[in-house]
Order: C-alpha cells, then sequence, then structure tokens
C-alpha cells in the first residue's frame, strides 16, 4: 500500500491530520489499533478555533448535530471552594469572552462522538485509506522515504505501507516517538489519579442551581491544589469525575461513594460504569521531527486535562504540519518549512503546560495554604474575589501565537501560548474574523493555501504579490475589495494569511514581494525590519 503520508494512529489528531491533507489533494493511510471506539468521555471541550478547523473540513455541521448537550451550556465552568454545593463559587474558563476574534462558535461532546465525526468525514475522502483494527509494529525510513508495517489484530494479518512521510498520532507511549530515537522531558507530580464515568441523575437536580454550567472544579485544601473535576457527558444523567487518590486506591478497596458526596457537598445515589486509574504528570518530546518522521498531539506532548488543552493542542499540531507537508508533496515549499513545524508548535505547548495548567495548580495550592474562611473570612472573599478576576484574564491570556517564528514576518520572540486577542493583523497571530464589503466574512473568502487581502492597496504592490507568487509555484488567492472597515480594524491594507489562518505578513507598503513570501514559505529567512 503507498500514499504520501502514513499516521500511525488514528483518533482525534491523526484523523484530523488526514482530513486536513486530503483537503489539500495529499493521501494518507491511517493505521489505528482499534477497530471500533471506545466510549469513556475524554477530551470534551473543543474551543472556537478547533471547531474553525471542522468548518474547513466540511465537518462542522456534522460535529454540531453529535453534541450531547445543549448549545446554551456552551464550554463554560465553575470553581468552588471545598465543595460543590459550599456557597464558595465563580465562573471558570468563559472562552465565550473571547468568542469575537474566531469564526465560529465552539462546542463541547465527548471525545467519542467528536471521532466519530471524523471517521466519518474520512470515509467519505478518497485520499484517505483507512487501516482499522492494525497495529503498527515496525517503522523505518530512509532518503527516500518510510516504510511502515502493520498486523491485524484479530487475525495477525500483516500489511505494508509505504510514504513519504510518516507522522505519529499514537499517544503518549508513543512507538513512533520511541523508533525515531526521540527522547521526552517530563515534569512530574507523583499524583496517582482516578477517572470514574457514572450516571446520576439526582446529581443533575442537585447542580441544576448552576445553569448553563458544563463542568465543575472543586478546590479542596487537603488535596494541595489539585482538583476534583466533574464534567458532564449529557445532559440529565452521564458524567465523569477526575481527581486525585491515595497511591494504594483501587476500584475494590477504594470508597468512591463518599469521596463524590464529599466533594459535591450532598449525598446522591450513582451508578458506577467505569473506573480508571492514570498518573498526572507533563511531558514533551525533545524533538517534534526527525528525518521523514514527525510526531503529533498526545505523542509529541501531553498533560492532565485541566483546562481542555489537550485534544485543542493536538488538533493545532495536526493543522500546522498538514500545509506544510502539503506544500512539499506539492513541491512550492522551501527548505526550512518543515523544521517550522517544531519551532512553531513545541513551544507553545511549553507555555500551555508551564503558564497555563502548572501555573494554575501552583496559585491553587498557594491560595489554599494563605486562606481559610474558618481562620479570616474578611481575607478569604476579598483573595476569592480576586479571583473571579483573574479568572477572566486567563481566558484571553490564552492566544498562542507564532511571534519570531523564522517563518512569519514578525517582531523577534518566541511561539507561546500567551498572548492578547486582537482584532489588529499581527503577524503570528491568528487572523480574526471581519465583515466584507460583499457581505461575506472574511473567512468565507480564504483561499486553500496562502490569501493576500488586499483593501484599496495599490494595484502594484498586489501585482508584486501574484508575480512572486507564481515564480514560486505558490498558490495564492487574492481578495480585493476597498479600504474600509475590515482594513481599519486590522490596521493595514495588506494582510498576507498562511493556510492555517495565521497572519504571516501585514502592512501598507511591501518593498519585496518575493522577500516576504520567500520567507513565509520557508524558502528563505530575511532580517526582521521594523
Amino acid at each position: 500500500m503507498r500514499a504520501d503520508v502514513a499516521i500511525v494512529g488514528g483518533g482525534p489528531v491523526g484523523l484530523g491530520l488526514a482530513i486536513e491533507l486530503a483537503h489539500r489533494g495529499v493521501s494518507s493511510v491511517v493505521i489505528e489499533r482499534s477497530a471500533k471506539m471506545h466510549n469513556v468521555p475524554k477530551g470534551q471541550n473543543l474551543t472556537q478555533r478547533t471547531v474553525e478547523h471542522f468548518h474547513f473540513w466540511g465537518a462542522e455541521a456534522a460535529l454540531r448535530a453529535a453534541r450531547t448537550i445543549p448549545p446554551e451550556y456552551g464550554i463554560g465552568g465553575l470553581t468552588a471552594y471545598g465543595s460543590l454545593l459550599s456557597g464558595w463559587a465563580y465562573d471558570w474558563l468563559q472562552r465565550d469572552l473571547v468568542r469575537p476574534f474566531y469564526f465560529t462558535d465552539n462546542e463541547r461532546l465527548p471525545q467519542y462522538a467528536t471521532e466519530t465525526v471524523l471517521r466519518a468525514r474520512a470515509a467519505e475522502l478518497p485520499e484517505i485509506a483507512t487501516l482499522y483494527g492494525f497495529d503498527a509494529r515496525e517503522v523505518a525510513q530512509d532518503v527516500d522515504g518510510v516504510r511502515v508495517r502493520a498486523r491485524r489484530t484479530d487475525t495477525g494479518e500483516t500489511t505494508n505501507v509505504e510514504a513519504s512521510f510518516l507522522v505519529g498520532c499514537d499517544g503518549s507511549r508513543s512507538m513512533v516517538r520511541a523508533a525515531a530515537g526521540i527522547n521526552e522531558t517530563r515534569s512530574e507530580h507523583n499524583k496517582r489519579m482516578a477517572l470514574l464515568v457514572f450516571r446520576s441523575t439526582e446529581l443533575h437536580d442537585l447542580l441544576a442551581r448552576f445553569p448553563g454550567k458544563s463542568y465543575f472544579n472543586v478546590l479542596n485544601p487537603e488535596l494541595d491544589g489539585y482538583w476534583q473535576f466533574f464534567g458532564r457527558v449529557d445532559l440529565g444523567s452521564r458524567w465523569f469525575f477526575h481527581a486525585p487518590v491515595p497511591e494504594t486506591a483501587t476500584a475494590e478497596t477504594f470508597d468512591f461513594k463518599r469521596y463524590l458526596q464529599r466533594a459535591v457537598g450532598a449525598d446522591f445515589d450513582f451508578d458506577l460504569e467505569y473506573t480508571g486509574f492514570w498518573d498526572l504528570r507533563v511531558a514533551i518530546a525533545d524533538h517534534y521531527r526527525r528525518g521523514r518522521m514527525f510526531i503529533a498531539g498526545d505523542a509529541a506532548h501531553s498533560h492532565p486535562p485541566y483546562g481542555g488543552y489537550g485534544i485543542n493542542t493536538g488538533l493545532e499540531d495536526a493543522v500546522n504540519l498538514g500545509w506544510k507537508l502539503a506544500a512539499v508533496q506539492h513541491g512550492w515549499a522551501g527548505p526550512r518549512l518543515l523544521d517550522s513545524y517544531e519551532e512553531e508548535r513545541r513551544p507553545v505547548f511549553q507555555s500551555t503546560a508551564r503558564d497555563f495548567i502548572e501555573k494554575a495548580i501552583s496559585e491553587d495550592r498557594e491560595f489554599l495554604h494563605g486562606h481559610d474562611p474558618d481562620r479570616d473570612r474578611a481575607a478569604f472573599e476579598t483573595a476569592w474575589t480576586a479571583r473571579r478576576g483573574q479568572a477572566k484574564s486567563d481566558v484571553d491570556a490564552f492566544e498562542p501565537n507564532y511571534e519570531g517564528s523564522s517563518i512569519t514576518w514578525s517582531q523577534p520572540g518566541v511561539s507561546t501560548a500567551l498572548g492578547r486577542h486582537a482584532m489588529t493583523a499581527r503577524a503570528g497571530h491568528h487572523l480574526a474574523p471581519q465583515p466584507l464589503a460583499d457581505g461575506r466574512n472574511v473567512f468565507e473568502a480564504l483561499g486553500r493555501d496562502f490569501t493576500l487581502l488586499a483593501f484599496g492597496a495599490p494595484e502594484a504592490a498586489v501585482e508584486s504579490f501574484r508575480k512572486a507568487a507564481k515564480a514560486r509555484s505558490a498558490p495564492l488567492t487574492v481578495v480585493e475589495e476597498p479600504r474600509g472597515e475590515a482594513a481599519k480594524a486590522y490596521g493595514a491594507s495588506l494582510v498576507l494569511v498562511r493556510p492555517d489562518q495565521f497572519v504571516a505578513w501585514s502592512g501598507d507598503v511591501a518593498d519585496s514581494a518575493d522577500a516576504i513570501l520567500s520567507r513565509v514559505i520557508g524558502a528563505g529567512v530575511a532580517v526582521f525590519a521594523a
């Protein structure tokens, strides 16, 4: 079997990558060990940015139809002190606050429902071949390509796959990462965690006082800053629960009924469906590429399910890598383009883990050590009120960007998850949506590859980009309209947008369109000029 790209791992990241490649005319073979999908509800929250991917993949409507919770519940949560019903609570991770900066609304559904949508979309695309129920046993590469030997899990039948590139989307214990000789660095928290899935209509009734909330964190002073975390799987009965447990805890020996009831702050009945355990740690691969082998998603990075960053980060990996692999396959990529995948995505995860996940654990620990309503109620209330405001600013601060990337015309810097949302078209940042004069949103006018937005710009400047793109065989869509509100919002009359909807360059005067294009396709690294 032969394809342009072999993908080991057919979870959301692997399937998302295959679909991204297919939409760019690149073939792939997806090798996935599980013939059937699990029904453990992981990776529930899909951000506005992630749903933009589903829009461009032609799967947004199917994703909306698969939701298990009414849309008015969004992906907003609540943080409580002591127990959910203690009376101390505030809104947490209200991502609707940054909705104006994205083209689509967010969504919330169990990961298995998301995978069902992705499997169905992949089945519609002739560029994608799937080997469900096959385990990748051996991978190898040379200067000409990669080879994968896969074995069918039920019969032992083997098949061989050849491709130009291989991407491991095969989870935190990635065989591809190990075969490529890529090490990972771990930050151990020495916490054994439990994951429960249960049914309870009584809990739904108890939490009816919090309308519109989909998940709930409990800050228990006894747990040193680590959350007890409840999430809805549907509206009415099904839930999941993450929390620290003793190292010796098992499903048979630990009193989960009492543990759940104390976290809620009331007695309630439930039917336990699933009990699992995992170790809380943060891990990141030392590299995301070795020759023709790449890793993405949990194979490249993993962290506890705090804040819903995991699946969203993995799907952004897929989109970032997908357009770059397609550019290579179609012959217009520069020699540095593939290296920019690690350059851009690895620091974003480092920042996500450091500046959001581990920072939250540390700040919660400090708060719990320093404040107690039984000891000093007034001081506790003051600190608790301050946390409400911080929760809102944290949402705005999570703005993954590629400042300083060698393929963006941006200020010197480094890719990071820290930023601020803005309408301005800033190189290295996600393009914000804007209405065009013809009534469309700019996202409806973007081309599949690079797009030049020209708002009343001189025709000579526009033509210079057209000529530069033609000379380099780089596909370029040009959207021209009079200078108006969009140009005012973007702060520029010319905006060059990457295939992943990030801004590559913006300005009012293009001194050298060829130098700009050369840099953004990885053909050369120009010196930044203010």
